[in-house]
């Protein structure tokens, strides 16, 4: 079994988001979203959103998504 906690950074994934075009909020708005949302997901008292010491962590924020796949690959190769 491979666990993998995926990130990016706030701006990476703010800037991927708007990219995608799914709504008319600016980048600005979609940036404060995250950064809020996170922060809540941390700090929350029950099941906070932190990485299980047993995880890989995958930080794609200068990724593509084929990079990504790639990666999380070699993680699981590697395990074998």
């Amino acid at each position: 079994e491979v666990k993998i906690f995926l990130t990016a950074s706030p701006e990476t994934r703010a800037k991927r988001r708007f990219l995608q075009k799914l709504s008319a909020d600016s980048y600005e708005d979609i940036l404060k979203a995250i950064i809020k949302r996170d922060h809540q997901d941390i700090n929350r008292e029950l099941n906070p959103l932190i990485q299980a010491e047993d995880a890989h962590l995958l930080d794609s924020s200068n990724m593509s998504l084929d990079e990504v796949v790639e990666s999380i690959l070699q993680i699981v190769r590697n395990r074998k």
